[in-house]
């Protein structure tokens, strides 16, 4: 009689480091063990499979704590070469300013081994600049949470970092792959199943543990002003300034005056010292508003227009869309507080 060929499982080794963060790393251990065969258990529906084979690596095989306390008891080190399908870097506890530079060296080449030999390599929010680290990101797409973009654009410039998307694809053959803020790992998740598996087990995952898509990407997430430390003293005093006038008429001008410096050196210098033009961030303090306000049922959007600065409320939406990626209706439904919604 005949059998049926046994399908090998995609083995697939999930990093873990003492910065890794043990939610991601757990989550993602538990979500790709369930597929194929958690769905099929609930619902009695077909035979249950078991399409990946996981386990934890990290640069020595004894067992450590991880981010918050948490333990790990890898299943192998790096040093013993562990061979791959799949590589997956999850999220990371770095502050917006640290770097791995010189931390993981031993680690970064064994990535490297993976890649070369066709595996491929996913990494969750902070994740990635483990992964830049090993130099596969040079020239190429990638993401991260959103408040690791300054780190990037100053220590990995020949990355271009892009904020909004919540999977970002480095290679045309979707092999170096890199998921955007903390909770994106439910994207990545469900993207590598969909890949290794199919596009319907990955949809029954969903459904299983209530996951979703962020098909909206973490434009909606993203604060549009941050402080950035920069030892311009001037420029400071003029983001002081716009801070209490920016709903103002003619703001970009009155601060230009305010400043007592030429208009192009102001704008060449708040550049330099901010990363945004001028314009740009008055803008972004506007729209910055406007989200707060959305977040309550009390204003109209055409009276949050007006209240923010701007006048012509079509183009207060337009510009809403671009900053944010959501309409201010769309906004408000996904971010309106419990009180309102209640």
């Amino acid at each position: 009689m005949h059998k049926p060929r046994r399908i090998r499982p995609v083995k697939t080794l999930i990093v873990a480091v003492p910065e890794t963060a043990g939610s991601a790393l757990y989550g993602m251990v538990d979500v790709l063990m369930a597929a194929g065969n958690l769905w099929q258990t609930l619902l009695r529906s077909e035979a249950a499979t078991q399409p990946f084979s996981v386990a934890i690596v990290s640069p020595l095989a004894r067992p450590f704590k991880c981010g918050n306390g948490i333990p790990v008891c890898p299943a192998a080190s790096i040093r013993d070469n562990p061979s791959a399908d799949i590589v997956v870097l999850p999220e990371l506890w770095l502050g917006p300013d640290e770097h791995l530079k010189g931390r993981y060296l031993e680690l970064c080449a064994w990535v490297r081994r993976q890649y070369k030999a066709g595996a491929c390599i996913y990494s969750a929010c902070s994740g990635s600049l483990l992964l830049a680290e090993t130099g596969l990101l040079d020239g190429s797409d990638a993401t991260s949470h959103w408040g690791y973009q300054d780190l990037f654009r100053r220590r990995y410039p020949q990355i271009r970092f892009r904020p909004e998307p919540s999977l970002c694809f480095a290679d045309a053959a979707g092999r170096l792959v890199t998921a955007g803020g903390t909770t994106s790992w439910h994207d990545l998740a469900l993207h590598i199943i969909a890949r290794h598996v199919n596009p319907g087990e990955a949809m029954r995952i969903a459904k299983v543990y209530l996951l979703k898509w962020h098909d909206e990407g973490q434009l909606p997430y993203t604060p549009l002003i941050r402080m950035q430390p920069h030892p311009d003293s001037a420029v400071r005093r003029c983001e002081q300034w716009l801070s209490k006038h920016y709903r103002e008429p003619g703001a970009v001008a009155r601060v230009v005056e305010y400043s007592r410096m030429p208009e192009r050196t102001l704008k060449r210098r708040f550049k330099l010292a901010t990363g945004l033009a001028l314009i740009d961030y008055v803008q972004n303090l506007r729209i910055e508003e406007a989200k707060r306000l959305l977040e309550s049922p009390d204003l109209a959007a055409d009276e949050i227009s007006a209240k923010v600065g701007y006048e012509d409320a079509s183009f207060f939406r337009r510009l809403f869309k671009r900053r944010t990626g959501l309409v201010p209706s769309q906004y408000r439904r996904a971010f309106s507080s419990v009180d309102a919604i209640l």
